[in-house]
């Protein structure tokens, strides 16, 4: 199998029964769209969903202004590489973009806005008006601004809120991400199966290579190219990901101290832990357990 690219990726979250269970309740509790894109992306991310603004939907339809929407979008994704950036488009709106991550790969942005975060004024309403009719719309003036004014005030406090909650989400997806790689057994060789069964049985032992080539019956040689080529990662690669994603599972005890943590899933040292912890989940365990939601 070769490795899981970011489209590939996104398209098993999307499946997935945490994401659709996420985008259901996001989208009932604050009434605002949601959507996991790629980074690169030349369509309108919202367009169609539940919960798209119904005066950005009619923007939608018009080609001037839909190319100003993908603009703010492709700022977003040229922005919004390792921290939750939000923009406003032409008309005033604010649009937000949350990375979604695997150590230092970027998977994908979940995306929401289409919100004011003040009141708008008349003023601004005219300088909208005036906008699309530079660009060449032609719309009825009443149901415009009936559409304008109907969009959602969130206030900036509520939207930061909001945004941290997106924040939150990206971990759990980082963490599905990673389970999405692990599990993946397409047309896998009984061989690489059974060694994977060997490493989730043993993973709390000192393993290498030779001790799982010969748990398998075959030379570390071949089990090493075998496992490369139907993973699309080596054998270390693959057993720190399985470390890594049982200590994520153990973090969530508060009464585990990191070290523990790090010798229960098979780590011999703390530093090394850090650092593959890292270099996988994009931040160290006491970051991650930080950003866990209590209780």
């Amino acid at each position: 199998m070769k490795p899981d690219s970011p489209t590939t990726l996104i398209a098993a979250l999307t499946e997935s029964p945490i994401y659709r269970e996420y985008e259901r309740a996001f989208t009932a509790a604050t009434g605002l769209p949601v959507i996991l894109r790629p980074v690169e992306t030349w369509q309108l991310p919202h367009h169609g969903h539940a919960g798209e603004n119904p005066f950005c939907a009619l923007m939608a339809e018009k080609s001037r202004t839909c190319a100003a929407c993908l603009q703010t979008h492709q700022t977003l994704s040229e922005s919004a590489r390792t921290t939750p950036v939000t923009v406003s488009c032409s008309h005033g709106m604010a649009e937000t973009a949350v990375p979604v991550r695997i150590g230092d790969q970027i998977v994908g942005l979940l995306q929401t806005g289409q919100v004011f975060r003040k009141a708008p004024t008349e003023a601004q309403f005219r300088r909208t008006v005036k906008l699309l009719q530079d660009w060449g719309v032609t719309t009825e003036l009443t149901q415009l601004h009936e559409l304008y004014f109907g969009t959602r005030v969130v206030s900036r406090c509520t939207y930061d809120g909001i945004v941290a909650l997106l924040g939150i989400f990206s971990q759990q997806l980082s963490a599905v991400s990673n389970q999405i790689i692990l599990q993946r057994e397409n047309s896998e060789p009984p061989m690489i199966q059974h060694a994977k069964e060997y490493i989730a049985a043993h993973y709390t032992e000192p393993l290498s290579l030779t001790v799982v080539s010969k748990a398998v019956h075959t030379s570390t040689f071949y089990l090493c190219k075998m496992f490369k080529h139907a993973t699309g990662i080596n054998f270390t690669q693959y057993l720190s990901r399985v470390r890594v994603e049982k200590a994520a599972h153990l973090l969530l005890n508060p009464n585990l101290r990191i070290s523990e943590v790090a010798f229960e899933v098979g780590f011999q040292s703390l530093t090394h832990f850090n650092r593959v912890f890292k270099k996988i989940h994009g931040q160290s365990p006491t970051d991650y357990r930080a950003k866990l939601p209590r209780g």
